[in-house]
């Protein structure tokens, strides 16, 4: 009897978890449709798109258990996420056919505490079948097909077929918002284009528009610019964050408007590098030498396989709007700027 009414109890909460799992992702626009690539040839995108302004949270991914990860066929959870160390502090919770997904509220606090730091130990399968969980409308949405066609696959594999760059231009005058993972190039463009620069190949070093290396400090409540979450001479935030909530860092934006593309946690992106191993870009809260060396728009990091977790490991997504929609986000980005260019 006591296992049969903690089984209901697990599925009533689970019924409320995927009820209330419509997230937001905030976006910013990436205009500038044709730019030309940077010098190691990153960075060009012939269409219009939007991009994370954040890195996606530890409160967004647990939704997006709780709307499909009942069972978790995908194995789209990591028991890591839970653990005393570096951990997001996501826990499971009932058993298979009734998971459910909370704050452990350790060690410190409760979801107020974690939900709005990035999330960590995802896989990039993992990332694929959240943006098109996204693009299929959220709730029990499938997770298989959407953006990406996701064929054999189990806990950690696949067949994946990645759209090109002329579908997404295709997606672009269509009458459906796609989600995606980001492609090295939107990921590029995003974090280092000279967006005053139009279309030349004008390039920052650094995704906080600077070519000076920034510093590790989290100064609040107002920060000066050029601040990133990553390791130099000690963290920026210790135990038991490490990461900071996204966007922490207020006056430390790329060109475009986007926050932590340098810090807290790496980025998959969907290139294909070596083999099967995967793309990776922007450093994290435990790397560093005092030079930022990996949050450069120089340093790529691909030495990883698709079915890799780490506490470094995370992900941001991109979406190729319908055009009403981009039209709209045109509009409130042209109200709502306010920049400060910040040349080395």
């Amino acid at each position: 009897m006591k296992t049969k009414i903690i089984g209901a109890v697990a599925a009533v909460l689970l019924a409320a978890g995927a009820a209330q799992a419509d997230i937001t992702i905030e976006t910013v626009p990436v205009g500038n449709a044709g730019n030309a690539a940077d010098a190691p040839g990153y960075g060009a995108v012939s269409y219009e798109y939007n991009i994370g302004k954040y890195e996606v949270t530890a409160g967004q991914y647990k939704d997006f258990l709780n709307a499909v990860a009942a069972t978790d066929t995908y194995g789209l959870y990591n028991a890591s996420m839970d653990s005393s160390g570096y951990g997001c502090q996501i826990t499971r919770l009932g058993t298979s056919g009734n998971f459910y997904y909370d704050f452990s509220g350790r060690p410190s606090g409760t979801e107020a505490d974690w939900a709005n730091r990035p999330v960590n130990y995802v896989r990039w399968y993992d990332t694929l079948r959240f943006a098109n969980w996204m693009t299929n409308g959220q709730g029990t949405g499938d997770t298989e097909s959407g953006s990406y066609t996701i064929t054999g696959g189990g806990a950690n594999s696949g067949t994946v077929t990645i759209p090109t760059a002329a579908q997404r231009a295709t997606w672009s005058t269509g009458a459906k918002s796609y989600f995606l993972l980001t492609s090295e190039d939107e990921w590029y463009k995003a974090a280092y284009h000279d967006k005053n620069a139009v279309l030349a190949a004008t390039y920052f070093d650094c995704p906080t528009s600077s070519n000076t290396a920034p510093s590790n400090d989290l100064v609040e409540p107002t920060d000066p610019g050029n601040n990133a979450t990553f390791y130099d001479n000690g963290y920026t935030i210790g135990s038991p964050y490490y990461r900071t909530e996204v966007g922490a860092h207020e006056n430390s934006d790329s060109p475009y408007g986007t926050f932590d593309q340098g810090g807290n946690v790496w980025e998959w992106n969907e290139a294909l590098i070596s083999g099967s191993r995967r793309g990776l870009r922007g450093g994290s809260f435990i790397d560093g030498d005092g030079s930022g060396y990996s949050l450069r728009a120089s340093y790529r990091n691909y030495n990883l396989s698709p079915t890799a977790e780490s506490y470094g490991l995370g992900f941001r997504v991109s979406e190729v709007p319908e055009p009403a929609t981009m039209s709209l986000l045109g509009l409130g980005g042209l109200a709502m700027l306010r920049r400060r260019r910040r040349m080395a």
